[in-house]
């Protein structure tokens, strides 16, 4: 036996769930071969029993095919994710934990950090499901290589599709494609409270959320019927992009949604050629802005050709370039969310009930505005219209 002939054994051993094998993966860390008798350290992701009984059966069946007589597989994970103990409305119960990745503005990477986050936990061994509620771009399905793939209905409900071991929806996979969508806050608002009880999740360790730009009716509503956990903010270094990002964490904070940190993209860009890292758009300007909302800054992304082809081929960074930079950082961030939501739980979790409407059912709560009695708002109110209605 060679250390060739069992890498060559162990690279037919597919990590559950995912389509490249645990030597591509780099999972195998450590290989001691006496004569014909072979042991393996395989440090792995996941935290369920399931996936390292699974490799450790794969694994000895396929050295045994290639030669080696005795085998032992020692595999090492990461301890069991903690269960949630958030409270309130909850439009998807079987989820765990929903993370809401938002930005002030349009076009700094919010999607592309979406997908990355997400396929990132899913490598950490975390069941993750990534819901597109960007309803006037929804690119995921793009960025995923799904373009073009209408998932399955079973009833009234519907399948979400599945790729780079994720579960994913988008109104990109329900709607032609080039299609306008005009529509109407209510509409909006509708779609997202389907998004999230019409969608056959499964019981999912959390749900990453790629929001609309901006501050309106999708953030108030999302948070509205499920308790989010954490918050991330997209950014680049510009000025400009760091006004909107403010307004973005203002957000959180008035929907009681504890914030997990900010990702600044476009923070330097690599040479392909030299792998040198250059400071073009400016870096770490964030920093100040994550210290005035008591926050961190999950990870400087920068500008590498390879972000841009994966998202255009549909070959998200993290998972098909794992030992570039970016992946890196994306992989990092991914650590720190999941120990704040873990923090969070441990504390108690969240709860959106403060931010519920306190009118009937059925009944909208602005719509009652009128025939209210006027209320004049303290001036730290932040302008509620004294309704329940959540616009605060």
């Amino acid at each position: 036996m060679t250390e060739e002939i069992v890498k060559s054994a162990l690279s037919k051993v597919t990590y559950p769930g995912f389509t490249k094998d645990i030597v591509a993966f780099g999972f195998v860390k450590e290989i001691k071969i006496e004569g014909k008798n072979v042991s393996v350290t395989i440090d792995i992701t996941s935290s369920a029993p399931e996936v390292a009984h699974q490799l450790t059966t794969e694994a000895t069946d396929e050295l045994k095919l290639a030669g080696a007589a005795d085998v032992v597989i020692s595999v090492q994970a990461p301890k069991m994710p903690r269960e949630s103990s958030s409270k309130g409305k909850n439009l998807a119960p079987q989820v765990k934990n929903f993370i809401m990745v938002s930005s002030g503005k349009g076009g700094v990477g919010k999607s592309t950090t979406s997908v990355n986050l997400a396929i990132a936990l899913a490598l950490q061994g975390k069941k993750v499901g990534l819901l597109d509620a960007d309803i006037y771009g929804p690119n995921i399905p793009r960025m995923l290589g799904v373009e073009g793939m209408k998932p399955e209905v079973i009833g009234n409900k519907v399948l979400p599709i599945k790729a780079y071991g994720i579960e994913m929806m988008s109104m990109g996979s329900l709607m032609e494609e080039g299609q306008s969508l005009i529509w109407r806050g209510a509409m909006i608002m509708k779609a997202i409270e389907q998004f999230l009880r019409d969608i056959m999740w499964s019981d999912l360790d959390c749900l990453v959320i790629d929001m609309p730009p901006g501050t309106g009716d999708a953030q108030l509503t999302l948070a509205q019927g499920v308790p989010v956990t954490v918050g991330v903010t997209v950014t680049t270094p510009q000025k400009v992009a760091l006004d909107d990002s403010r307004r973005s964490l203002d957000m959180f904070r008035k929907l009681h949604i504890p914030i997990a940190g900010v990702v600044e993209n476009m923070s330097g860009f690599i040479a392909p050629d030299t792998g040198v890292e250059y400071d073009i758009f400016g870096k770490g300007t964030s920093e100040a802005m994550a210290k005035e909302f008591d926050t961190i800054i999950l990870a400087q992304i920068p500008i590498e050709p390879s972000i841009r082809t994966g998202g255009d081929e549909g070959k998200p960074v993290t998972f098909c370039a794992p030992t570039s930079e970016t992946a890196k950082r994306y992989m990092k961030a991914a650590e720190d969310i999941w120990a704040t939501i873990e923090k969070i739980n441990e504390e108690g979790g969240v709860d959106n009930q403060a931010i519920q409407p306190n009118t009937p059912p059925g009944v909208s709560a602005c719509s009652t505005a009128a025939a209210a009695p006027k209320q004049e708002a303290p001036a730290s109110s932040g302008g509620s219209c004294g309704t329940g209605c959540g616009c605060h």
